[in-house]
């Protein structure tokens, strides 16, 4: 499903990612952690292709074509979906316009028809009671004066409706209650199947205890310094970062999470 390789990341003169790889197979989900500062962030949105980061090296490759040549708009299409950490307001623009205008534009790129009013009305209130959200919300601009835990329950709406092969999460637990986190991880573990695979950013264990990965990775000062089972969240909660040495976290403050050279994001 999604290859990286020896992937390097840019900003102006500062190196972000420095040659990071990993695999993400048909189906599994892998989660990514690391302290803050560590460049979780970065490859999410590279990934999705975001300004203004500048790949210098390496290569993406999603379901063996170059990630890394498409543009945002081909890279939706393609089933490709972000989930940002902190989701936008989008004011004047009403929520179920939004949905449909992402959905039928998706579709029509690959190929379908459009969905009607009344089709499109029945997928959404199937979804919404997924993510237990309510019906008025869906009446406003996209996330005007939504709480935290509803802009990520919109987010994963979303990401339900249209249905992406590859979801890529960042930090989508972020400042998420405990009911909030609950409904997020079956969200994501509802679009689970043999060809959908997710690659999830967080800090914590508690979304991986609702989310169960396939592998874990973790990421410092640019690079993956280590990935196994689902065991090594529950190890980091309990150690932290500094215990797993080596060049690329011996810097690590455990209290504070931070990288000290300051040149990661």
């Amino acid at each position: 499903m999604l290859l990286i390789d020896d992937l390097h990341v840019s900003i102006g003169d500062s190196e972000i990612l420095s040659g990071v790889s990993l695999e993400v197979p048909d189906g599994e989900i892998h989660a990514v952690m690391g302290p803050n500062g560590s460049g979780k962030s970065t490859l999410a949105h590279v990934l999705a292709g975001r300004d203004p980061y500048e790949v210098t090296a390496g290569r993406v490759l999603y379901e063996g074509v170059d990630l890394l040549a498409m543009v945002p708009e081909e890279r939706a299409a393609a089933g490709v979906f972000l989930g940002f950490q902190h989701p936008v307001e989008i004011p004047g623009v009403p929520t179920m316009y939004f949905l449909r205008t992402a959905l039928n534009a998706q579709r029509r790129a690959r190929g379908q028809e459009e969905l009607g009013p009344v089709e499109f009305l029945a997928l959404v209130d199937a979804k919404r009671r997924l993510v237990e959200m309510e019906r008025a919300l869906l009446d406003r601009a996209v996330n005007d004066g939504f709480s935290g835990g509803e802009r990520k329950r919109n987010e994963i709406l979303q990401m339900l409706i249209l249905e992406p092969r590859l979801a890529v999460l960042d930090e989508t637990d972020s400042g998420l209650d405990i009911d909030a986190l609950r409904v997020v991880a079956a969200g994501v573990t509802t679009l689970r199947s043999p060809d959908r695979s997710a690659l999830v950013i967080t800090h914590h264990q508690r979304l991986l205890d609702h989310l169960v990965p396939d592998r874990v990775h973790v990421l410092a000062g640019g690079r993956i310094v280590r990935s196994g089972g689902p065991d090594l969240a529950a190890e980091l909660e309990a150690h932290g970062y500094a215990t797993l040495g080596g060049p690329a976290v011996e810097s690590l403050t455990v209290s504070t999470g931070t990288v000290s050279t300051g040149t990661a994001r």
